[in-house]
């Protein structure tokens, strides 16, 4: 009787041991890709932001060479207006093409790509295991 009391006591250690080291293995996971994301998206940002700042630029110069050559410079401006009203139209037309699904099947394939990882490292750990 004693002994079966031993085993349920190591039972329940072991059980308790266990369940702790999962919480402490989810907690890292989840700090690892908050983590990850958190950088990507700086990155993203920030080339965003320069790229912004570019196009800016290069938006306002080409409507001085437009205005210029048309010897008004209001000219030039409502024609670079006009173009990306024209380009606002189409990507809103051609949103789920050209934004929503490339989105989507990037998001799908991180979080695929590491299950992938997973059970590549579990297959080379049971190698008799499919």
């Amino acid at each position: 009787m004693e002994n079966i009391a031993e085993n349920m006591e190591l039972l329940y250690k072991k059980v308790e041991k266990y369940s702790k080291t999962s919480f402490e293995l989810l907690q890292l996971n989840t700090i690892a890709k908050t983590s990850d994301v958190i950088s990507s998206l700086a990155v993203v940002i920030t080339i965003s932001i320069l790229l912004a700042m570019f196009t800016l630029f290069m938006n306002i110069g080409i409507s001085l060479f437009i205005g210029h050559l048309l010897h008004d410079y209001a000219m030039g401006f409502f024609i670079i207006s006009g173009f990306y009203f024209i380009v606002g139209i189409l990507f809103y037309a051609f949103r789920k093409s050209l934004i929503k699904i490339p989105i989507d099947n990037l998001i799908v394939s991180i979080f695929l790509k590491e299950e992938e990882k997973d059970e590549l490292e579990n297959s080379e750990n049971n190698p008799n295991q499919l």
